[in-house]
């Protein structure tokens, strides 16, 4: 049975969704967020269950959420605001077939035993759905506040990085097991290098969540993670401001770019030739409704990059009619 990063990476290339799925970084989302009162950095969570199913029926790959466990206003930035592992099992909940992922669990602030349980959790209850990015961490007002050692943070979590791959034997006193048992191993990507050398995180992880950059940024990145890691999938974002006209060209800011949908097609395919597995869009900066942009591109950019997949896991008859209507749509 393929595992979630099975899944993730079928057809060769695959694109996801970071949440929160709010634009408060927007000129609209922002004078929203000062008329509501929020923190700077908060985003607006009243519709994330419905627009979370939306990319679940839309066909996005994978939602991914991250796991900022304080709200520090040096950075000014609270994630998608709920803790990690009980908001994966809400959403497992409210989604059918669209993978969950972490980018990514700051291991070393957390009781590793504690981590494997939820995790194990979450991908029982998701029917295999969990991809698990686990970090060392970069906020160091965190550390002291959870009586944790900021310095020690990279030999922390190859310890956590251990105990997890050994389902918590190396502590558990004999004949005591972590249940629920994970049916296969968890897949761990790690964000960008958790303080470790390429080489050791190309043997022990399976697979890169590469901060956001451009295509020359990831051909040169995964490049080093193949000389790493061999095939494993190299993983990245677009902080994605899409705009009406189909054929604007592509204006790059931080970490992603404002485009109009033809020029994303040519971004994710400069992407995919780049080395990346999987592209993973955050709409935080989108000045028009995320629903409204994620719908677009579901209908208008999916098809270029989603069909190979749909066709492959489908009888030849039906994955025929589905290609036809999928370049019909595109």
């Amino acid at each position: 049975m393929p595992g979630a990063l099975d899944k993730l990476t079928a057809g060769g290339f695959s694109v996801g969704v970071e949440l929160p799925l709010d634009n408060d970084w927007s000129p609209a989302g922002e004078a929203a967020r000062r008329a509501s009162g929020r923190l700077p950095g908060e985003p607006d969570m009243a519709r994330h269950g419905e627009l979370a199913r939306l990319a679940d029926r839309l066909g996005f790959r994978a939602l991914w959420v991250r796991d900022v466990p304080l709200y520090d206003p040096q950075f000014g930035d609270a994630a998608q605001v709920f803790e990690t592992f009980s908001y994966l099992g809400y959403l497992a909940g409210v989604t059918g077939r669209i993978l969950l992922g972490t980018a990514a669990v700051v291991l070393p602030l957390r009781e590793p035993l504690l981590t494997l349980k939820s995790a194990a959790t979450v991908n029982r209850l998701s029917n295999g759905r969990l991809l698990l990015g686990v970090a060392s961490g970069d906020r160091p007002v965190e550390y002291p506040v959870f009586g944790r050692d900021f310095a020690r943070r990279g030999e922390t979590f190859r310890e956590h990085v251990a105990l997890l791959r050994d389902a918590g034997a190396s502590r558990l006193p004999e004949g005591v097991r972590m249940l629920p048992r994970p049916e296969q191993p968890l897949p761990l990507l790690v964000a960008g290098l958790a303080q470790q050398a390429p080489a050791w995180a190309g043997e022990h992880m399976d697979g890169w969540l590469a901060y956001p950059g451009t295509p020359e940024d990831h051909a040169r990145r995964s490049a080093m993670w193949r000389g790493a890691a061999g095939a494993k999938p190299y993983i990245s974002f677009i902080h994605l401001d899409l705009l009406a006209d189909p054929d604007a060209p592509i204006r790059r800011h931080r970490f992603g770019a404002a485009v109009g949908r033809n020029g994303l097609i040519e971004e994710l395919r400069a992407m995919r030739a780049a080395g990346a597995a999987h592209i993973a869009l955050h709409f935080r900066r989108s000045q028009r409704p995320v629903g409204e942009a994620m719908e677009e591109i579901a209908a208008h950019v999916l098809p270029h990059f989603h069909v190979e997949a749909v066709a492959a896991q489908a009888p030849a008859c039906i994955a025929e009619t589905v290609t036809h209507e999928m370049r019909v749509v595109a």
